[in-house]
């Protein structure tokens, strides 16, 4: 006889974690290939959107270790075709968003990758600090990160004389909301 409970297996792999993280079920796919057949930087990725969805449908560790260790999660435009393509409506930028942030969590950063890295993380910064994007900063934060301080310098007279460049962010109402939410991320991701 059934006590009435009932014990649910946590699903420890790489696909489990999307899943429990972001709503996206990668077993969902049946690998028809709309998606990387409609990605417009399918040929700039070491492995096309279809097959990072195959890779984490096996469940395994070492395929999931390249996965996350790939340029392709990095090169992702989260321009949306591959959903509007996929019949069974897949969300891969909400995922390639996810494995992203694992990556820099395990600290599997693809070298190729450490620039759009750079951008990443500052533009997150920018978003944690102002609550909106602040451009100044974002510009100023990524070329120090990413050692290109002085590229692009000529650009800086023309954009600030035309008021596209502010030294003094707007701050939104409720930053403090913005913070908190950043501080729960982290918090997670720690566990």
């Amino acid at each position: 006889m059934s006590s009435g409970t009932h014990h649910h297996e946590v699903d420890n792999s790489l696909a489990g974690k999307v899943r429990h993280n972001t709503q996206v079920h990668a077993q969902r796919c049946y690998q028809c290939g709309k998606c990387s057949a409609g990605c417009p930087l399918s040929a700039d990725m070491d492995y096309p959107p279809s097959l990072v969805l195959r890779m984490l449908q096996t469940g395994d560790p070492v395929l999931e270790d390249k996965i996350l260790r790939s340029y392709t999660i990095w090169v992702c435009l989260s321009c949306e075709m591959c959903i509007q393509r996929c019949p069974m409506e897949v969300d891969i930028p909400v995922m390639m968003d996810y494995l992203r942030q694992e990556s820099i969590r395990q600290k599997k950063v693809n070298p190729k990758a450490k620039n759009i890295v750079s951008f990443h993380k500052s533009f997150l910064d920018s978003i944690k600090y102002t609550g909106r994007l602040f451009e100044f900063g974002l510009v100023v934060d990524y070329k120090m990160r990413s050692w290109k301080m002085f590229q692009d310098i000529t650009l800086m007279p023309g954009m600030i004389s035309r008021g596209k460049l502010h030294f003094i962010p707007e701050r939104i109402k409720g930053i403090k909301n913005i913070s908190n939410i950043f501080t729960k991320v982290s918090k997670e991701d720690k566990k």
